[in-house]
């Protein structure tokens, strides 16, 4: 038996035990999974009918709804490092016989799986409500894409609280940082034009997730779905979005990247381990 055999595989029981952890932890609190999925419903009606009124099509703003929703339930997953680490769990695991790695991947597939599955529902509200007229593979690679997106968010989640030792830092952070990364990835601005903030959009890569969920997902008009609002102007059509093969690549790179950093901080010791 080779030796990547033998040291992979005590550690997939380790990737499962955590992930299953995240999420039975999650389901216990029945408070998160409300307000997971009740404040992007309740922002994204609000900001509907303000739009409608303009004679907007919200059904345009749904992607960047759909990724909020991903962003915020991944970084709040991942708040549960700092908890562990404060309740003595964290210290236990980096005692453990089993590598870092392992312990790094099943803490990100568990919020992963916890944001994927508030997105996932609201994406069934979308196809209820507004009509989705997205063929079955174009659905089927949304949710593939909805996955790397998850994974990247709570990579950075990871990231971030690794070395904070309350989660009143990472609040801060949170509302500082995290926000207006999702703020500027185009998912309410467009990201034409010229000037600073328009580069800044183009270097975010949350907008290449929104923008790759935009190629993904159609709606159907507002006259198919019975509303009388007066017809909205046409969207920007899909050729003014960055071609979907960037999207795949730049979010690919990002999760990657976010792993590799989570990996790579955990291997670092923090004042909070020794707590």
């Amino acid at each position: 038996m080779s030796t990547a055999t033998v040291s992979a595989s005590p550690s997939l029981p380790v990737i499962m035990t955590l992930a299953h952890r995240e999420l039975v932890r999650f389901f216990r609190q029945r408070n998160r999974v409300f307000g997971a999925l009740g404040q992007p419903i309740i922002f994204w009606l609000l900001f509907s009918e303000g739009l409608r009124g303009n004679q907007l099509d919200y059904a345009h703003f749904f992607p960047g709804t759909l990724v909020m929703i991903l962003l915020f339930t991944a970084i709040f997953a991942t708040i549960t490092i700092i908890e562990d680490r404060n309740e003595g769990f964290l210290q236990s695991v980096l005692v453990a016989p089993a590598p870092r790695w392992a312990m790094v991947l099943g803490k990100i597939l568990g919020g992963a799986a916890i944001a994927m599955i508030q997105g996932l529902l609201f994406l069934i509200l979308g196809a209820l409500t507004l009509g989705l007229d997205s063929s079955s593979a174009e659905i089927a690679l949304a949710v593939v894409l909805m996955g790397l997106i998850s994974m990247a968010l709570t990579g950075l989640g990871f990231t971030i609280a690794w070395r904070m030792e309350s989660t009143h830092g990472f609040h801060a952070i949170m509302s500082v940082f995290l926000l207006p990364m999702w703020l500027l990835s185009g998912a309410f601005f467009p990201g034409g034009g010229s000037g600073w903030l328009a580069w800044v959009i183009r270097l975010n890569p949350l907008t290449y997730g929104v923008a790759g969920l935009r190629h993904y997902l159609h709606f159907a008009p507002q006259a198919s779905r019975g509303l009388n609002a007066p017809g909205p102007p046409p969207l920007p059509p899909v050729d003014a979005l960055p071609p979907l093969a960037v999207c795949w690549i730049v979010t690919a790179s990002f999760a990657l990247l976010m792993l590799a950093a989570a990996w790579r901080i955990a291997a670092t010791r923090t004042t909070g381990d020794m707590k």
